[in-house]
């Protein structure tokens, strides 16, 4: 391709999401300075709005209309810029065009879904033209799935420093996190449970922890899956299951397999999240169970889903407070053991809340590695971001992002 006009456009600024990595951007690398960048939407008197709420350091910010009803408007775009950044979601239902656009023009691409069956359907679709065209197209570059996907990177690398080998299972455990919900997110959620309620097939794929990797990568072990509550020896504590486990096991697991098995070919892996010790963390374990199981039946049903939409969940576009964000966390352990009986605990930790501040700095900087640190040889194909972005992106997130990857202890 001839040298593009911009190095990264964000496709659906004036998203909640995109609003919140505009002013990341904006904040971080300015505007017409090192990193040459747009905003891009359907609506230029929205986008304008977003431009003029960014302040003076945006007043050059340039503005570009598409829309993904008019794919030769996501053509144009493409043409344009090195990497797009995507927040237009639910992917299912407005993704597809500009996948289908950067494939065809070798144009990278990034975003922030957690949708394991577009993901899927994605990869069958487009994956032999994204490695004729060169375009690197990278999904979950957000809280789902960095922390998980990077983290057990990060242990891995601990370990092959003190063992001299990678530990063949790896637990995921969230011990603290204070962050909410946007009507995006729920969006996500609710699409991906209307449509496994309407299709037996779409279930069993969502139950298969391989679903997204390279045909014919398979453990012979069955994968642990935390479904309900349950106590974990390692932590000494009781567990609950964890939302965006369903998404995260398959990017490690395809990361595995993209990076040729490093981390073994019956590696294991799962994620929950940690309720706390005795009889109150038992208790909150079914609590959180209940709850999360009466949620996603809901949201399968048409008439409880309508309920939830119109009564009590968040609509697209709404989230957390900027206040919100700012004082949000989280705080993940992992604990990894290798074949030979080995340990190695390690934590990743986020300074705003995981879905929307801290996501929008993890999809800034994951399109800005796209951009400027990836060996121009490097192949195209649908990656995840540790096996194509790896060690440059985690030194990203260390400087600039607010993320810490921290070696706890080893025996």
């Amino acid at each position: 391709m001839e040298k593009q006009q911009f190095d990264l456009v964000v496709f659906g600024a004036t998203s909640f999401v995109g609003q919140i990595l505009t002013r990341y951007l904006t904040e971080t690398y300015g505007v017409g300075g090192t990193v040459s960048w747009a905003i891009a939407g359907r609506s230029g008197h929205k986008l304008e709005t977003l431009k003029n709420e960014l302040g003076e350091r945006a007043r050059e910010l340039p503005i570009l209309l598409a829309d993904a009803s008019r794919p030769e408007s996501l053509d144009e775009l493409c043409l344009q810029t090195r990497v797009i950044i995507s927040t237009v979601g639910p992917y299912a239902l407005y993704g597809e065009p500009l996948i289908k656009a950067c494939v065809s023009s070798g144009t990278d691409y990034c975003d922030l879904t957690g949708e394991v069956q577009w993901i899927r359907a994605m990869i069958e679709r487009y994956e032999d033209q994204a490695k004729a065209s060169g375009a690197r197209i990278v999904h979950c570059c957000g809280f789902d799935s960095i922390p998980s996907d990077l983290g057990v990177l990060f242990l891995q690398q601990q370990a092959q420093q003190t063992f001299g080998h990678y530990c063949t299972q790896v637990k995921m455990r969230v011990k603290a996190a204070k962050g909410e919900f946007s009507g995006g997110t729920v969006a996500s959620l609710m699409n991906v449970a209307k449509e496994a309620a309407a299709d037996p097939a779409l279930r069993k794929e969502l139950a298969n922890p391989f679903s997204i990797c390279p045909p014919g990568h398979r453990s012979s072990q069955r994968q642990p899956n935390v479904k309900s509550a349950s106590y974990d020896k390692d932590f000494d504590a009781w567990t609950a299951p964890f939302v965006m486990a369903a998404i995260n096991t398959r990017i490690v697991h395809r990361s595995n397999a993209l990076m040729a098995t490093g981390y073994g070919k019956e590696f294991l892996y799962d994620e929950a999240m940690l309720t706390g010790r005795g009889l109150k963390g038992r208790a909150t374990a079914y609590a959180i169970t209940a709850a999360l199981g009466g949620f996603l039946a809901a949201s399968a049903i048409k008439p409880t889903r309508w309920a939830l939409e119109r009564f009590v969940v968040p609509k697209p576009g709404e989230g957390p407070s900027p206040e919100a964000q700012q004082n949000g966390f989280y705080d993940l352990r992992f604990v990894g053991h290798t074949e030979a009986g080995e340990s190695i605990r390690t934590r990743v930790t986020g300074d705003r809340d995981p879905g929307y501040g801290s996501t929008g700095k993890m999809l800034g900087e994951a399109g800005a590695c796209l951009a400027f640190d990836l060996d121009p040889d490097a192949p195209g194909g649908f990656w995840t971001p540790a096996s194509l972005l790896g060690q440059s992106l985690l030194d990203r997130l260390t400087t600039r992002a607010g993320l810490r990857f921290e070696l706890l202890e080893n025996n």
